[in-house]
């Protein structure tokens, strides 16, 4: 089968990989429809995660048909449209019993190497194994198109988790730092959340205009401190969304923050140590928390908004090809020349 695969640090290449076969009896093979590039894809293939290899498929955003299920498998069945989460649950320890999928001990992430968990062959190819299918998989119902449904497997889902963790109430003024798809995402999700006022921080002023158009307030980050203080009378944002990843984000997060202020970062990490304002952060009374975004948890509920007409994921998706140009499709993505790109087999 055809596949997007790692070639060396920057780059990919499309290339014929043999297709996936049930290993455990609880897998499925989907063969896959559309497949997403995310931000968490640049990262992995610049090198900035440890434990990718040459020839490994990448890519974690899908959705498609299930074509081969094992004899373990109960609730998903030959033929069903489905949707994924990004990265697989057992569903059955005391941390899915909680739904709190990320921390499960067989987790595995698709398409990212050895980084978060054991290797996984990942998304962006023609057919994909699922292992823990009944968990990881969701139904595709057909009043949801599929794109939609991919976006709720990873950047959806990180954009409404960040919202959900700062404890985001009705008229609160909420800052999202990053304009790439997950920060656009946080901005709508907080909108539909009822934030009153929500402030887009990003220098690329492409991104700004998007997400002017979209009705967030947008502004370079050389200007955010001096409006956000304009806009809160001087106090700060009740909520900082952090969706860059890098301690200087995660500063700067801080520093537009009110007192008692909640800081959610949803960025990707790759830094060990982080010099953390505690003086500041005990005299103010601050929250600091990290979330990762989790679809199996959220599914039920992205469903509903989206299917609802009250959020519409796809107006990120300014890019679409087939695998053949995903080679093309990471480097304008890399370039921040697109913001989203899904691929078609």
């Amino acid at each position: 089968m055809r596949a997007v695969v790692y070639k060396s640090p920057g780059h990919v290449e499309v290339s014929d990989v043999p297709e996936p076969h049930i290993v455990e009896s609880t897998d499925a093979i989907v063969k896959v429809t559309h497949t997403g590039i995310c931000g968490t894809d640049l990262h992995v293939v610049k090198g900035d995660f440890p434990g990718i290899a040459p020839g490994a498929v990448v890519g974690h955003e899908f959705v498609g048909e299930v074509v081969e299920v094992g004899r373990a498998v109960r609730r998903i069945r030959l033929g069903d449209k489905v949707m994924s989460s990004d990265f697989t649950a057992c569903g059955q320890c005391r941390w899915c019993d909680r739904s709190e999928h990320w921390q499960c001990a067989e987790r595995a992430f698709f398409g990212t190497g050895t980084a978060f968990g054991p290797s996984l062959s990942g998304a962006q190819a023609e057919y994909v194994r699922v292992p823990f299918a009944d968990r990881t998989l969701g139904q595709l119902p057909e009043n949801c198109v599929p794109e939609a449904a991919l976006l709720m497997g990873d950047n959806l889902a990180t954009g409404w988790v960040a919202v959900e963790r700062a404890g985001t109430e009705a008229g609160d003024c909420v800052v999202v730092i990053g304009g790439g798809a997950v920060g656009q995402l946080a901005a709508l999700s907080a909108q539909v959340a009822g934030a009153g006022i929500v402030v887009l921080v990003e220098p690329n002023e492409t991104r700004k205009a998007f997400a002017t158009a979209q009705g967030s307030i947008a502004v370079h980050p050389d200007e955010a401190a001096v409006l956000v203080r304009k806009l809160t009378e001087g106090d700060g944002a009740d909520v900082v969304v952090e969706a860059v990843g890098g301690n200087g984000p995660l500063d700067f997060a801080m520093s537009l923050a009110r007192a008692r202020g909640r800081v959610v970062s949803v960025g990707a990490h790759v830094a060990e140590n982080w010099a953390f304002p505690v003086g500041r952060a005990f005299k103010d009374e601050m929250t600091l928390s990290f979330a990762i975004g989790d679809s199996i948890r959220l599914r039920r509920k992205l469903l509903r908004l989206v299917t609802s007409g009250a959020l519409d994921p796809t107006v990120v998706v300014d890019a679409r090809g087939r695998l053949a140009d995903a080679p093309s499709l990471y480097e304008l993505l890399a370039k921040q020349q697109r913001l989203k790109a899904v691929m078609t087999p």
